[in-house]
């Protein structure tokens, strides 16, 4: 039984009213948490933005805290979901009073934006980049006018004789060791170091990945599950009450024959997660 289902059973009131409070105090925390801080960034065409985030460690931390101080019930790990640009932050914790089994789960999801650091870095890099590509597509332009014939030749001189283009293909990518002592004579006759420039290359593209750095938005506003599996931004706190018969839960049941005892107990477990929702 999801906790905030209408009821005329006054017991069930009684949770639902204290689920209200907990889920107001919990957006209440969420936007204080994710309050966005500014911060310099730079686009892909080196221009500097003004960015605002926020520091997602922060939920962490406090779901961890409320672990701790809730040493009597039993808690998952602090999750952290990643798919592509939306990542979530969840934590669940269940109790069990007698027959019944009282669960929390807390869940904020974000979006994550990439941008480079405000790091001149990041600019000379590109530029050093922009000029290998350039450097190394001119000179492979015109190798490529020129390679054929060259190879053709290159062949005779070994030895093949009367050979046409279709043969010399055929010979050339059959023959690893005449392929690369070719290439290595074409690459004699350019002043272009393509092994080293290659290296450069994969050199520059992770120094440019070290100097991302990523962004937090969210909107801190109640959202249920469904809209949590479709990506919106926000925070979702539910608490459910089940029946446990023969080891299977079981949503529904009737309220009426919770014993008082179970009762007090489930009341006072919200108090609980009441109390611990503060930073």
């Amino acid at each position: 039984m999801r906790l905030g289902t209408k009821s005329s059973i006054e017991f069930i009131q009684i949770l639902n009213k204290k689920n209200e409070e907990i889920q107001q105090l919990f957006l209440k925390l969420i936007q204080d948490l994710t309050k966005k801080i500014p911060i310099k960034a730079m686009l892909g065409d080196s221009t500097i933005t003004d960015q605002k985030t926020f520091d997602p460690n922060l939920i962490q931390n406090f779901y961890k805290k409320m672990v701790r101080n809730l040493p009597d019930w039993e808690a998952h790990d602090v999750s952290i979901s990643n798919n592509e640009d939306i990542r979530r932050i969840f934590v669940k914790l269940n109790v069990r009073e007698g027959n019944y089994m009282l669960s929390c789960h807390l869940s904020l999801q974000f979006h994550v934006l990439l941008f480079y650091k405000a790091d001149v870095k990041v600019i000379e890099n590109q530029k050093e980049l922009s000029e290998i590509i350039d450097k190394t597509k001119n000179m492979e332009n015109k190798i490529a006018d020129n390679s054929d014939q060259f190879i053709l030749e290159k062949l005779k001189n070994m030895g093949y004789k009367d050979l046409d283009f279709q043969n010399l293909f055929e010979v050339f990518f059959e023959n690893d060791e005449i392929r690369e002592k070719i290439y290595k004579e074409i690459e004699k006759n350019t002043d272009v170091n393509f092994k080293a420039l290659s290296k450069r290359k994969i050199d520059l593209f992770n120094e440019l990945d070290n100097l991302l750095i990523e962004t937090y938005q969210t909107t801190p506003v109640l959202i249920d599950e469904a809209r949590l599996v479709t990506g919106e931004e926000g925070c979702l706190c539910n608490l459910e009450l089940e029946f446990i018969k023969n080891k299977i839960k079981e949503g529904v049941f009737d309220p009426k024959k919770i014993p008082i005892t179970i009762k007090e107990k489930i009341i006072e477990r919200l108090d609980e997660i009441k109390k611990n929702m503060n930073i």
